[in-house]
């Protein structure tokens, strides 16, 4: 591969200049290859062998993504499935089951399934195994990808291998959101988390129990592609972070990931063991409620804002989380591209109480709640902000939920009341725009089924972003971006944010993983040395 665009991202710069759209798709630098595929095209791999074991910090409940994707679940779950493009190392998309995917006219993708692909059972991928898994996403309830796309793609069979991804407005990254749909038979895919069954993946899924987060992948016989090096992956759920840094440094497990600061210094420089970080593209937040009614103080931005004042965030990163994330300066992080910093959290107790008695604010309460694993030290985060909150006069009640419970529902706001949610959203396409329009462009038809973000509905923010997403042309769209996540600030979503570097630690004899801004990486690439 070269950094010469190919032959595809050629035809829709040529296709932009003559519709008078020049300045489009250019922008965000993704060049769709030809040759690129998670293991290449053809062949049958190098030799290899072995076991390879992860341990993760959640549970792993699904072998697809449509309704969570924690950073590591990712790592697995394209082992076994793969979409028709995914996102590099770089962030930007390659071709995977598709060996084409170009903007064909402003409103229309023309896409060829690469020739040869088939499934495990050696079944071929089909054009209508495309469309109904754009369905099942669509259909099912709660899925945090389905607002991801301001609006879906509809299908248009051209013939037995290529189709075109329809829409009412342009869709400018659409090449980079389909590397979040993964593709399976259609006869076998349904609404909802998929537990086993075939993909076109380097590896197959051999056994499988949800209930203890316990899988095992062998090498697919079948791939289309160069095969994976490793025979065997186990995969194994270890909620207690030293029970992993144990596991590792015992070699009972070979890689382990979300380590706090404190594990990464008990192994930084022990001679069997590596750690790997990258600047990360995820947002952990504390995010305010916005189902709130109009007469709760929440309600109000300038008490949510005020209640900002109350945290030492700098106190949190230095003493609690090790230095090794960076306070959010915008609605996003600023590691992806389109991203532009809106403000800072200032830490001003005296303040947060003066503007609390102006607005007449006396004896608040604040419920928050989070699962266990959505970030390194969670509990001891959430303890300190407890009592920061509780030195400006808030009272704050925590909830922890345990991975794999019921805090989805509390989320959707149909289990129980809550006020300030400990969340992650993850950057799965190194994109501003994507992240922007997942969180932030609630409607009322989203609220109603409960798929806004935590019932954030602001019409002239999803308004501006829904704008953002169709506009072909890159100083319009960056303008209109920049804008409206300036306006996002101003409603003030979050109590504080921060964004954690992507990290892993390994033993030695793990070769070939290339960790992505996105906190995954390619597991056919991963070799086992001595």
């Amino acid at each position: 591969m070269n950094d010469q665009p190919s032959s595809p991202e050629l035809s829709r710069r040529a296709l932009l200049r003559g519709l008078g759209l020049a300045g489009g798709l250019t922008a965000f630098g993704g060049t769709l290859t030809a040759c690129s595929s998670p293991t290449g095209t053809g062949g049958t791999g190098a030799p290899g062998g072995g076991t390879l074991t992860l341990a993760l910090n959640r549970s792993l409940v699904s072998l697809d993504n449509k309704l969570n994707q924690f950073d590591a679940a990712v790592t697995v779950q394209r082992a076994v499935r793969q979409a028709l493009t995914r996102i590099d190392e770089n962030l930007h998309p390659q071709l995977v089951l598709a060996e084409k995917f170009e903007m064909t006219a402003p409103t229309t993708w023309t896409v060829k399934l690469r020739a040869g692909v088939t499934y495990s059972d050696a079944t071929p991928v089909k054009v209508e195994d495309v469309a109904t898994a754009l369905q099942m996403y669509q259909k099912v309830n709660g899925s945090f990808l389905a607002t991801f796309f301001p609006e879906w793609p509809k299908v248009v069979p051209v013939d037995d291998t290529t189709f075109t991804l329809q829409t009412t407005r342009p869709i400018v990254a659409l090449d980079y959101l389909m590397a979040n749909i993964l593709i399976t038979p259609s006869a076998a895919n349904k609404a909802e988390e998929l537990q086993g069954g075939v993909g076109t993946g380097p590896y197959v899924v051999t056994t499988a129990n949800r209930g203890t987060g316990e899988y095992t992948l062998k090498k697919n016989p079948k791939y289309w592609g160069t095969a994976g090096h490793v025979d065997t992956i186990e995969v194994k759920f270890m909620p207690e972070e030293a029970s992993r840094v144990t596991a590792l440094r015992s070699g009972q497990v070979d890689v382990i990931d979300s380590i706090s600061p404190d594990a990464v210094k008990q192994l930084s420089g022990l001679p069997d063991i590596k750690v790997e970080t990258v600047e990360g593209t995820r947002l952990s937040q504390l995010f305010y409620n916005f189902r709130k009614p109009k007469s709760h103080p929440l309600a109000n931005p300038q008490v949510r804002q005020a209640l900002s004042y109350a945290i030492d965030g700098q106190a949190l990163i230095n003493n609690i989380l090790g230095g090794v994330v960076t306070a959010a300066e915008g609605p996003v992080p600023l590691t992806l591209s389109g991203a532009v910093k809106t403000g800072a959290y200032v830490h001003d107790p005296a303040k947060a109480r003066q503007m609390l008695d102006s607005l007449g604010v006396r004896n608040l309460a604040v419920k928050i709640i989070w699962e266990s694993g959505e970030f390194a030290n969670d509990a001891s985060v959430m303890e300190a902000v407890a009592q920061m909150l509780g030195d400006v006069g808030v009272k704050a009640t925590l909830q922890q939920f345990e991975p794999g419970g019921d805090i989805l529902k509390w989320r959707q706001g149909r289990a129980g009341d809550w006020d300030i949610l400990g969340n992650g959203y993850p950057g799965t396409t190194g994109l501003a725009s994507t992240m922007l329009q997942g969180m932030y462009a609630g409607t009322a038809a989203k609220e109603a089924t409960r798929d806004s973000y935590h019932g954030y509905v602001i019409p002239e923010i999803t308004d501006g972003l829904v704008k953002a997403q169709a506009e072909v042309d890159k100083t319009a769209r960056e303008k209109l971006l920049a804008d409206t996540q300036k306006a996002i600030w101003d409603t003030w979503p979050c109590l504080w944010a921060f964004v954690p570097k992507a990290v892993i630690a390994r033993r030695t004899r793990v070769e070939g993983i290339t960790l992505t801004p996105a906190n995954n990486y390619d597991i056919s690439n991963v070799r086992l040395g001595a």
